[in-house]
């Protein structure tokens, strides 16, 4: 669905953001992108999209090259930025206007969106809405296109938690066998019942980039008061249950991912669970 294929790219800087990056996304997956500020993920996303160009490299959507932006790719194409431009329009106004740019818009389940966020004046406007409720509109909108991919960059800041609820039960709903949903985030936390694989950008290319159940037969994600008597930990942080730590999965022990947990893995481990995985 969408291939990248080593490309370089940098911005008026002496150092390249991408060097020789690749990366393959496929259908009926829910992918979440993490990788510290400055890594270059809304960029990456950017790329994609046919927004940044890279100076190097290839870059496929739907088999068409993304610098192209046919009509038949945008249409299946929907990028939530976090920082959104709102017209003077009312939100039914935004709605009308916007939704004309994709064939498979569907009203009925933008109102029911909408109506799991709590908003019901349809005629209020977008630019007097607070930063939430704009956040709601949006992403109610997104979904409703109904596109192939969909890309979120940092879709939950803003909400309460009660949104952020909503919003995991939004996206399950949205994720089917022929979409694709990638999620940018620092709100790591957010993603822990939505997301069924992991990305992690770090120094200009992709250090991993696995599905859930991989990670969880490889790796096994628990807390001890005793930190020395564990085997093959990998990484380890003091918590106020003890030490909370990530080890080999050496006995095929059953555990629930913590992303947090593996990221800062992956900042300080990176070669050793990367060798894990690619022993076996």
């Amino acid at each position: 669905m969408v291939t990248l294929e080593k490309i370089n790219f940098r911005y008026k800087k002496p150092k390249p953001l991408f060097e020789d990056l690749s990366l393959h996304l496929q259908e009926g997956h829910v992918y979440g992108l993490l990788g510290k500020n400055g890594a270059g993920k809304t960029t990456l996303l950017k790329i994609i999209s046919g927004l940044n160009f890279a100076q190097s490299g290839k870059v496929l959507v739907m088999g068409e090259d993304a610098y192209r932006r046919k009509v038949s790719v945008l249409q299946e194409l929907y990028f939530l930025t976090e920082d959104i431009y709102f017209p003077n329009l009312t939100i039914k106004e935004y709605i009308k206007v916007y939704s004309s740019f994709y064939p498979n818009f569907d009203t009925n389940y933008m109102d029911e969106c909408l109506e799991q966020f709590e908003i019901t004046d349809k005629s209020a406007s977008l630019r007097h809405l607070s930063q939430g409720q704009k956040k709601k509109v949006m992403i109610s909108f997104a979904l409703a296109c109904q596109t192939k991919i969909l890309f979120m960059d940092e879709p939950t800041n803003g909400l309460d938690i009660p949104s952020k609820s909503i919003f995991r039960r939004l996206i399950a709903k949205h994720a089917t066998a022929e979409k694709m949903v990638l999620i940018s985030t620092h709100q790591v936390r957010d993603l822990h019942s939505v997301i069924d694989a992991v990305i992690v950008l770090h120094h200009g290319n992709i250090i991993f980039n696995q599905d859930v159940n991989s990670i969880t037969e490889r790796l096994v994600f628990k807390s001890t008061n005793d930190i020395q008597s564990e085997q093959g930990v990998l990484y380890s942080q003091e918590d106020i249950r003890g030490s909370l730590f990530v080890a080999e999965n050496m006995f095929n022990e059953d555990s629930k991912l913590d992303i947090e947990l593996l990221f800062n893995a992956l900042m300080t481990s990176n070669s050793k669970i990367n060798e894990i995985f690619n022993n076996k």
